[in-house]
């Protein structure tokens, strides 16, 4: 039986390579991690967890990641809601947008976000003299989980808004109710 040639040249060395290069990337770090966590007593490792400095950075990043979980479920479900309901002169555009976040890695996003909301940056510049501080800030973290969530919100609520019969709405708008009583 002959034996079918790879397309790549050379595709199993750089595999072989890239997988030992990156578990190498992955594993040493892990490795540092489990050794050093090992050699802790539990009331090391208690002290550690329950220090100040630890709990201050639990409270920020579950605080954080509950506040744009709710600003995302909000925003998203309102734009999610727009885009499938309504017809706009710049629908696609918004649509388009909607999926920036998606294009960026996250490090570029958040290099991004940082420079616009920096003190001399496109956005942070106006906002300063107001005393509203974003780059580097708890409400910074919030915008960067916020623009990276947001896509993720609306591209998961949009097709079953998509699904939905329209006529409950037809019908709550025949028998009078405005837009509020409608989308609730």
């Amino acid at each position: 039986m002959l034996k079918q040639r790879s397309a790549i040249p050379g595709f199993g060395l750089s595999l072989g390579f890239t997988v030992l290069y990156l578990s190498l990337i992955v594993l040493i770090p892990l490795s540092g991690l489990v050794f050093k966590s090992a050699s802790l007593t539990w009331q090391e490792f208690w002290r550690i967890v329950g220090s100040a400095r630890v709990l201050a950075s639990f409270r920020l990043t579950f605080g954080a990641a509950l506040l744009a979980a709710l600003i995302n479920g909000v925003f998203g479900l309102l734009v999610a809601w727009v885009l499938v309901r309504y017809t706009l002169p710049a629908k696609r555009l918004v649509d388009a947008l909607v999926d920036l976040p998606f294009a960026l890695p996250t490090a570029v996003a958040g290099i991004t976000l940082a420079g616009l909301y920096s003190s001399n940056g496109w956005i942070g510049r106006f906002l300063e003299p107001a005393g509203i501080k974003v780059a580097y800030t708890p409400l910074g973290i919030v915008v960067a989980l916020t623009f990276i969530g947001l896509p993720f919100v609306i591209r998961t609520v949009q097709p079953v808004l998509e699904d939905l019969e329209s006529e409950p709405e037809e019908a709550a708008a025949c028998l009078g109710a405005n837009r509020w009583q409608i989308f609730i």
